[in-house]
């Protein structure tokens, strides 16, 4: 009797979903959620000397907030939630100035530094362990749909000001120096810098820190040195053309002091003295 009122009061169906939206929470803090958040955690420590203690990074880095925030809003979008994913973006650009759309796939163990004025777009993917400094955007270049921002691969390193733009292939360990906007496939193990974006080195960065910004080469930097070399080489062979032209001018004068002219009227001796005939 007792069976059979437990199952009228709670019938097989309530049991599946209760199973379900159990089976849910665990995936959501487990696997999905609680793993790459840990990563995102402890990657902080890893390249970022100023992390002192765990107290201070989980209440003081806002990049760590933004991707806690966006990996809530990402299950919820995977599975079909309209207005909350977007509201939970909103929120997060607010409190922390960094915006991610609720779309986007963000890999495990990725630091966001600084962070103010991070935009990554809705098609946009990010690799594992990828560093991102502040003011980047991955965003698209117009009004297309589908698959219209970048994917970044693994371990690689976006400076401050950055803009990676349209639906582009950015390979692993790939290093983007700041203020560069890069507008096409960049090829892993390269350094990019520029505006637009030029690889300025290849198959170099794979035993470079993404935190080593002074072994970044600086292109401007590198071509005032070109042209300070040429312009010393071009004022030493101008210097040659100036000796070898007064040494030339001494010369003729030389023989112009030498040589008899020659006399319209008569002979000339060979004391230079004018004869008449």
């Amino acid at each position: 009797m007792q069976e059979s009122l437990d199952s009228i009061s709670d019938p097989p169906s309530t049991k599946m979903q209760d199973s379900a939206h159990r089976s849910m929470l665990k995936n959501l803090l487990s696997g999905v959620f609680f793993e790459p958040l840990l990563s995102d955690f402890r990657i902080i420590f890893e390249r970022d000397p100023a992390a002192r203690n765990w107290l201070e990074v989980v209440f003081c880095y806002p990049g760590l907030h933004a991707l806690c925030l966006h990996r809530l809003a990402h299950w919820l979008h995977g599975r079909g939630v309209g207005f909350i994913p977007r509201l939970i973006s909103h929120l997060g650009r607010f409190l922390t100035g960094i915006e991610i759309h609720p779309g986007a796939e963000i890999g495990q163990g990725v630091f966001i530094d600084h962070g103010m004025g991070v935009v990554i777009g809705e098609t946009a993917i990010v690799g594992d362990y990828t560093l991102i400094y502040q003011g980047v955007t991955l965003g698209g270049t117009g009004k297309e749909t589908g698959k219209r921002h970048p994917t970044v691969g693994k371990n690689a390193a976006i400076g401050a000001g950055a803009k990676v733009l349209g639906n582009l292939q950015i390979g692993d360990r790939v290093r983007i120096g700041a203020g560069s906007i890069v507008l096409r496939d960049i090829p892993s193990d390269c350094t990019v810098v520029g505006v637009p974006g030029r690889i300025i080195s290849r198959n170099e960065n794979a035993s470079l820190s993404p935190l080593e910004h002074g072994k970044l080469p600086d292109m401007e930097a590198t071509v005032i040195r070109s042209l300070l070399s040429r312009v010393e080489e071009l004022e030493k062979q101008l210097q040659a053309l100036r000796q070898e032209s007064l040494v030339i001018g001494h010369l003729s004068l030389a023989n112009d002091i030498d040589t008899p002219k020659a006399n319209p009227q008569g002979r000339t001796t060979d004391k230079g003295q004018r004869t008449n005939d």
